[in-house]
Order: structure tokens, then sequence, then C-alpha cells
């Protein structure tokens, strides 16, 4: 496949203080296709011509009548190999496919897990995501962590894909969490407003920062159920940084059950994963105007925890 080139004139559109309209907005506007995510690194890597002058800022104004010119380069093959490894589909159709991933299954290739991944499950499932978004992670969207449970979100073609991410930009889509944890949070229900940056004395961990050192992270919780020494909590995370519930959770003293990373290193009850289980997502399909709301039970290795501690 060779690289596409679009060509178009810019029919002038102002801001409502009167300035020209900035570039990312024109080509966001001209070319629906793509994401912004995927305009602006296209911007950046001078694919983007104004009256055939390379453009490297999003932020730059674009006269009126400017010609402007899109150049972008073929998909990169992967060289992942598909594998036929067992998945828990939850709904599929021709733009997307929603997987209830087990614990203990690395979402796609990294060092010490080159095989035996979602991604590659996925493409041997669905073959036609090879090279959506990029050559390592074929068709993701989001991820989750290795052992945590639930709903997963790949797109199958370019489109949807763009559509997608554009709705986790926009912070439309809803995420629920069930999580387990040792002790209980300060209040029954709360809101978590901590950035999250790498921690400057383990780069394998997140960590709490100040805001100019991290990303803004927001999370809200609501208990659902309250034990001896651990509550059940469902989460919702307002942002999707990495590692995000356990380290807010742990923020505020009360870590994920079974969370080694950020909690405590010895289990506090029989378990060999953590306790956190992405139990329902809501998103509108490409092509559809509602959202549509997917759902995943605990897994039954959760499920038996919680029916132990209601009878211990």
């Amino acid at each position: 496949m060779s690289e596409q080139t679009f060509t178009f004139i810019y029919q002038a559109e102002l801001e409502k203080n009167g300035a020209s309209l900035r570039l990312d907005k024109v080509l966001a506007a001209e070319l629906e296709d793509y994401s912004r995510s995927q305009l602006q690194k296209l911007i950046k890597a001078g694919k983007v011509l104004v009256d055939g002058h390379p453009v490297l800022t999003k932020a730059e104004q674009v006269p009126p009548g400017a010609e402007i010119r899109v150049q972008v380069p073929p998909p990169q093959p992967t060289h992942l190999q598909p594998e036929k490894i067992p998945l828990d589909v939850v709904f599929e159709n021709d733009d997307i496919l929603v997987v209830n991933k087990s614990a203990g299954m690395v979402v796609h290739p990294a060092p010490g897990h080159e095989t035996g991944t979602l991604v590659q499950a996925a493409l041997a499932h669905s073959p036609e995501i090879e090279g959506v978004g990029g050559v390592k992670r074929p068709g993701l969207v989001h991820r989750l962590d290795r052992f945590t449970s639930g709903l997963i979100l790949l797109a199958k073609n370019d489109h949807a894909q763009h559509v997608l991410q554009d709705q986790f930009q926009e912070r439309t889509v809803e995420k629920e969490y069930h999580a387990l944890v040792d002790g209980r949070p300060p209040t029954p229900k709360g809101r978590v407003e901590v950035a999250i940056g790498r921690d400057p004395t383990n780069r394998k961990r997140m960590a709490p920062v100040l805001p100019q050192h991290g990303k803004e992270a927001i999370s809200e919780y609501y208990t659902i159920e309250e034990f001896k020494n651990h509550t059940l909590l469902e989460v919702h995370i307002l942002t999707g940084r990495t590692h995000q519930i356990r380290v807010h959770m742990a923020f505020l003293e009360c870590p994920v059950v079974g969370d080694a990373q950020y909690g405590f290193r010895n289990p506090t009850l029989p378990i060999k994963r953590q306790f956190l289980h992405a139990a329902r997502l809501s998103i509108i399909i490409p092509g559809e105007s509602e959202p549509s709301t997917f759902e995943a039970p605990l897994p039954p290795e959760l499920v038996q925890v919680l029916d132990e501690l209601r009878v211990s």
C-alpha cells in the first residue's frame, strides 16, 4: 500500500474571537476519519504542508485560501505472529471486538512476554486488525494490567480506532471497575484527583506526584460492601493513567488486595492475583448515536474470595 495524499483549500472559518482556525482544528474538520492524535503525529513528522511548506506545530493559524496537503504514510506490516488462544468475546461486529480478558494474560508483547498475549490471540481471531493503529499494538484502544481481568476493547479497522480514541480523549467513555481493598477508604464514596508519574526511585512503578511532574488522574469510588478488614469498591476512572486505580487506592492507604507492587508484599487474603476487575464499559460504537454498555461478571476466583469473606 502506497502513501496517501489529501489536498484541499482551506475555506475561511473563524474562531469566536475572529482569529483563523488552528491547523489541528482545520485538519480534524476536513479529515474526519483520522483521530486528533494521529493528525498531530503527522504534523510533528512534517507530513502536513501549508502552501507547500511543512508546518510542525498544531497551533499554527491557517490563512484563508491556503492549500493544505497531508501525506499519510502506509501502515507498516506487523511481525507479530497470530496465536490461536481462546478468547472470551463479549461483543463483535465489523468495527470492534470486546473481550473479557482473564487475569495473567499480557495485553501486548513486551520484554519477557513475547508470546501468548491478547493482541496475538486477537490477530488469530480477527486477522483484519493487523496494522490497525501501529505494528506493535494493532487494534488496541486502551489497556489493562496483566493481573487485572475484565473488559478490553479492540478496533478492527482504522476508522473505528480513530472514533474510539476520540471518545477516550474526550472522556465520554464510562469505565467501571470492581476492586477489593485492604481496610477502608477515608469516606464511603469519594473522588481522588492526584497526578500520577514515574516513581523516581523505581522506574517500573508509578507514584502520586505534584501536578507539574506527572499527568492528571481522576478516580471516583463508591462502597459496594464492607467486611471486617476489607472493602469492596466500585471505581470509575475519568482518566486512563498507567496503574491509576492501584496507585490511587494505595494513596488512600487502602491498597488493592493482592497488589504486591503498591500494597502488601504478602496478600492479606488467599489470592494469586490482584482483586481488580473491569466490570463495565460504555462506548458509542462507530456508526451509532447512542452508547452501548458491555458487562463482564466477576471471575470465579474473585467470587470465591467474597463468599469466604461473607461467612468468616
